[in-house]
């Protein structure tokens, strides 16, 4: 009978553990479809206010290829050096690199990056537009609050 009472007790609190982890998972899940859809629009709206004629990736990163450039193509796994300005949809700049640029590989920074600076080749410019969730997310960094859309002129100086 005692273990009876146990094994009852273990299964609801197993069950409300479960009940409770999926409900939390489904509320999670409902933020981020929301903020995408905030920083969709956002996007959207900084598009229009500058006269942008931009791309989208599947991902939701918007892209705006001033210069194609004319060397090869950089991969998702490439060292790459790019020269950048990186700021929010209200124009303040949060950070950037000199003229010269900066080198490192693509897998060592946010998604936005991996994802849009392999639409260039060497020698292109233009401008990419971060959703959060391909930026820095809910997670604030430096003087980036959380959730914020990032926008980036870029330079594909080289792959070295």
């Amino acid at each position: 009978m005692l273990f009876t009472a146990n094994l009852k007790r273990t299964l609801t609190i197993f069950t409300l553990v479960t009940l409770t982890l999926c409900f939390l998972s489904s509320c999670a899940k409902r933020r981020a479809a929301k903020q995408a859809e905030e920083d969709e629009q956002i996007i959207l709206d900084y598009i229009d206010e500058m006269g942008l004629t931009a791309s989208r990736t599947e991902e939701g990163l918007y892209y705006v290829i001033d210069q194609l450039g004319t060397g090869d193509y950089p991969t998702v796994t490439s060292n790459v050096t790019v020269a950048y300005t990186g700021y929010f949809t209200d124009g303040s700049i949060f950070d950037g690199s000199s003229s010269s640029g900066i080198t490192f590989n693509l897998q060592n920074v946010i998604d936005g990056w991996i994802i849009g600076i392999p639409k260039f080749k060497e020698g292109g410019n233009g401008t990419l537009l971060i959703p959060s969730a391909l930026g820095y997310g809910p997670n604030p960094t430096g003087s980036i609050p959380a959730n914020s859309v990032l926008i980036f002129d870029v330079e594909l100086i080289d792959i070295p």
